[in-house]
């Protein structure tokens, strides 16, 4: 009797000790109706030019597109957070139309932390970041298959340093072709 209760105790103990302390259950984009998300659906839809003929491009030197024309590839976040922010609306809204006018372009989702917590608390972070704006652009009408969320955690800082710009820098998630 005494060595149940002292397996599952230990059990219990190592459950506990294995829990990350990202809040999974949050909903990082809001969809308060069917049109909604806390992303404004303006622009893009049926009927809109835009969306419908081919969104213009940057070329790289190999001569492949890369995105939209003049359009940031990156969405920031506040800190322990993966709630997009009102500030991006006009970067995922570009990117929406881009990937809805560009229907055989995929788009990779990498997620980023700053340096601070553990290693584990950073990846799922950085997942979650991803997550959100993968959810922002379907609601905007992106195909799934076109987007892919990856987490790179603390791993690829944009900016060194322990500043609180630099830490502001790194807690992003960057839109790739």
């Amino acid at each position: 009797m005494m060595k149940k209760l002292l397996g599952a105790m230990a059990l219990v103990a190592l459950l506990a000790g294995c829990a990350s302390g990202v809040k999974l259950d949050d909903v990082p984009v809001e969809d308060k109706s069917a049109t909604s998300s806390g992303v404004s659906t303006s622009g893009v839809g049926a009927g809109d030019s835009q969306a419908s003929s081919v969104a213009p491009v940057l070329a790289d030197k190999s001569g492949s597109g890369i995105g939209p024309v003049g359009t940031a590839h990156v969405v920031l976040f506040d800190y322990d957070s993966f709630v997009v922010r009102a500030d991006a609306r006009p970067v995922i809204e570009s990117h929406a139309r881009f990937l809805q006018a560009n229907k055989q372009r995929k788009a990779t989702l990498e997620g980023h932390t700053d340096e601070r917590g553990g290693r584990e608390y950073n990846l799922a972070l950085g997942q979650k970041r991803a997550e959100a704006v993968r959810r922002a652009l379907s609601l905007l009408g992106v195909p799934e298959s076109q987007l892919e969320a990856v987490s790179y955690g603390k791993e690829k800082p944009a900016a060194e340093g322990s500043d609180e710009l630099s830490l502001a820098k790194n807690r992003r998630v960057e839109i790739r072709y």
